[in-house]
């Protein structure tokens, strides 16, 4: 099992739909959830995006700060959570694939300072006893300043980029930035410009992990609660989301197995060395 980040840099990257084809794909077995938390302090996308606004802001990030005053963090975290499985997951096993709501406005962060290090560790005990993933949406600047923690307590720490000029040049900094926090970091490439995989990586200096095709008829399902048309959770969107989502758990693994290699971990199924 493994925490993931995502995080992104100016341009326009789209970590929050990538996280939501991850979350919407991910491969689970039986008795394991996947749990999607918006963790950006410029505040998140999906109420208002996804979710149409139509549950309000009952649910979300901003409200764990009051909890975590009273004492009651773990309990609220998982009242907090949306349920955003599929029809086929429902008919399965109930709330397999859970979402944590951003803030809604960006001046909401400051009430947050202590909640990013308990979200932290939260995170590492969802993991460690119940098994579940955790993948972390830290927008454009939540690796950096009080929220960062989260970045480096993850398992893997994944850098969402276009193969754009623009992109391309925005991430080289945020790169090396994240590189001299957390350590080894990798790619995962939107398709939407001219540079190829191995030109990527050579700019970069990190491995491109994977990469999703730039269908922006798809990603607005994801990112605009677009219409969902006919056999999406069969395009190529969500066909690559799969195919990465399983090269982020081998990622996160191998990144275990170099911090500690004298414990043991499963993850994505295999028997892994943890920390």
């Amino acid at each position: 099992m493994a925490v993931i980040a995502l995080a992104g840099c100016s341009g326009a990257p789209g970590v929050t739909t990538s996280a939501l084809a991850l979350l919407l794909s991910w491969p689970l077995q039986a008795g394991r959830r996947m749990i999607l938390t918006e963790c950006d302090p410029d505040g998140g996308a999906v109420l208002h995006g996804l979710l149409q606004a139509s549950l309000g802001d009952r649910y979300g990030l901003r409200n764990l700060s009051v909890a975590a005053r009273k004492g009651e963090f773990s309990e609220a975290f998982w009242r907090q959570l949306i349920d955003l499985s599929g029809e086929d997951d429902a008919r399965e096993s109930p709330r397999d694939r859970l979402l944590l709501p951003g803030i809604t406005d960006p001046a909401q962060a400051a009430s947050l300072g202590p909640v990013w290090k308990i979200l932290a560790q939260m995170f590492r005990g969802i993991d460690a006893e119940s098994g579940h993933d955790v993948l972390v949406d830290l927008g454009r600047r939540g690796a950096y300043g009080p929220s960062g923690v989260l970045a480096e307590q993850a398992d893997a720490v994944v850098v969402v980029v276009r193969n754009t000029l623009r992109c391309l040049q925005a991430a080289e900094s945020r790169v090396r930035a994240l590189e001299e926090r957390v350590g080894d970091i990798s790619v995962l490439l939107i398709n939407e410009g001219p540079y190829p995989a191995g030109e990527v990586q050579r700019v970069l200096q990190v491995p491109v992990l994977a990469t999703l095709p730039y269908a922006p008829d798809d990603a607005r399902v994801l990112s605009d609660g677009a219409e969902q048309p006919r056999r999406f959770t069969k395009s190529p969107l969500m066909k690559a989301a799969r195919t990465s989502s399983a090269l982020l758990l081998q990622r996160a693994a191998l990144r275990r197995a170099r911090l500690d290699p004298r414990g043991l971990h499963t993850a994505g199924g295999e028997v892994t060395h943890a920390r």
